[in-house]
């Protein structure tokens, strides 16, 4: 299969954005977080990128022949140690293309952006239940760094 092409997305992608946040929830979820409020503030976060067109903060489209078939929010962040560094807030794919070296392309560009701008670490974060991505994250040179523990205290 060819590679994708990768190219910045505008808000033409809003409703591609809306479609790709939603498989972002798709595996058991705590019992304090929905899919739905997954959904809306990956995509709504991924919106206010693009529209502030900021170079330290882009949401790009992975496409196949004109077909759209996954998208990145990458963004520098700076953390508790005062490290900045290149952090993966989305990294999507759709169902299609799953398998298809589409996320290992979007991998590579978060890694060629992250270099660019001098950076030595890339961050992002994953549910522990989203066994499926964490495999994949394993496989692309990913390490577990932290763990964060939550308790619903209704």
């Amino acid at each position: 299969m060819t590679d994708p092409t990768i190219r910045p997305a505008t808000m033409a992608d809003a409703h591609l954005i809306a479609s790709l946040a939603e498989r972002l929830a798709a595996f058991t979820l705590p019992e304090w977080r929905t899919p739905g409020s997954i959904a809306t503030a990956d995509a709504s976060a991924m919106r206010e990128a693009i529209e502030a067109g900021r170079d330290d903060n882009v949401v790009v489209i992975a496409e196949r022949g004109g077909t759209p078939v996954g998208c990145l929010h990458i963004l520098v962040m700076h953390d508790f140690f005062g490290v900045s560094h290149g952090h993966i807030s989305v990294l999507s794919t759709t169902v299609d293309a799953e398998g298809s070296g589409v996320g290992r392309a979007l991998i590579a560009y978060a890694e060629a952006w992250t270099r660019r701008r001098g950076l030595s670490l890339m961050t992002l974060n994953v549910f522990a239940g989203n066994e499926r991505a964490r495999r994949f994250y394993d496989r692309n040179g990913f390490e577990v760094e932290m763990l964060k523990y939550a308790k619903s205290v209704r």
